[in-house]
């Protein structure tokens, strides 16, 4: 081949190679095109005006990660499910209607490390699920004992912040007690709970409104151990056996106060009703 034909291919070759890289780095730095979707090169609009092309706001924007290739698709995902918001009640759940022989043990004014988990262990044993309204100023105390009650498949409820008479409070207060009672368990259990539990039993109808407007539906109770009297482990489970019946809550407490009878009580009173063929459960929304 003549020398003349050689060198002219070589410079083919070499100027075809030099456009090729021209043509990955511009498709490097093009971003896309908001209102088309094509990629449009920095330092020039959608619409083709000219860009900023110095200083340190290009020097930012060189340097930033392409959105074309970063950001997730998500125009033709399903919308986030969301739970309905419950209606507002003008009272309480008393008991549970059409679960059968079924009864629900429920446990307010925790966490308390020094009760709640003896209850844990004792429910863990039979196999039992229950409900615990925790208050907010025990849970963000005690979390772990949050993380266990739902790992054990328990239901964590809103009992307020700090157990106070609701009705004497003001709109924001009510808000705030259960908003803020929400919040940490939400942080921690990364859902925020979907029941509440007025304090003493004392409903209004903002507490109402507000649970509402939270997401909760509002629990009471059937049967009251009156264990926070501490009447004595006896008295506690006669309580229990005496008021069962299907769709039962029966309201104790690991917390508030000295919970060793509310304890050692769960302790006689839960294998005898799992004899006499009730089934311990809790609802579901």
């Amino acid at each position: 081949m003549p020398s003349t034909r050689r060198a002219v291919l070589r410079l083919a070759a070499a100027l075809g190679a030099t456009a090729t890289v021209g043509v990955f780095a511009a498709d490097r730095f093009a971003e896309p095109d908001t209102a088309t979707g094509a990629a449009t090169p920095r330092g020039t609009s959608g619409a083709g005006r000219p860009g900023p092309a110095a200083g340190p706001q290009a020097h930012a924007e060189r340097l930033s990660p392409s959105a074309y290739r970063l950001q997730p698709m998500t125009s033709y995902a399903p919308p986030a499910f969301r739970r309905a918001v419950p209606p507002v009640r003008r009272r309480p759940f008393l008991s549970m209607s059409g679960v059968g022989r079924s009864m629900v043990l429920t446990f307010d004014d925790g966490p308390d490390p020094r009760y709640t988990p003896g209850i844990l262990e004792t429910l863990r044993q039979y196999d039992c699920r229950a409900m615990f309204f925790v208050c907010g100023e025990m849970a963000v105390e005690n979390q772990d004992l949050l993380r266990e009650m739902d790992a054990d498949g328990h239901i964590v409820g809103n009992h307020t912040w700090s157990h106070p008479l609701v009705p004497k409070l003001k709109p924001s207060r009510i808000r705030d007690e259960l908003g803020s009672t929400s919040e940490i368990v939400e942080r921690v259990l990364g859902a925020p709970p979907l029941w509440y539990r007025a304090p003493y039993g004392a409903w209004n109808r903002l507490s109402f409104e507000i649970g509402a407007e939270l997401g909760m539906e509002p629990l009471a109770w059937t049967v009251d151990t009156l264990d926070w009297k501490e009447p004595g482990t006896d008295s506690i489970v006669r309580r229990v056996l005496d008021g069962a019946a299907p769709g039962v809550v029966v309201l104790s407490h690991d917390a508030g106060g000295n919970r060793s009878q509310s304890v050692a009580a769960l302790r006689r009173y839960l294998p005898e009703l799992l004899d006499a063929g009730y089934h311990i459960t809790v609802p579901r929304r």
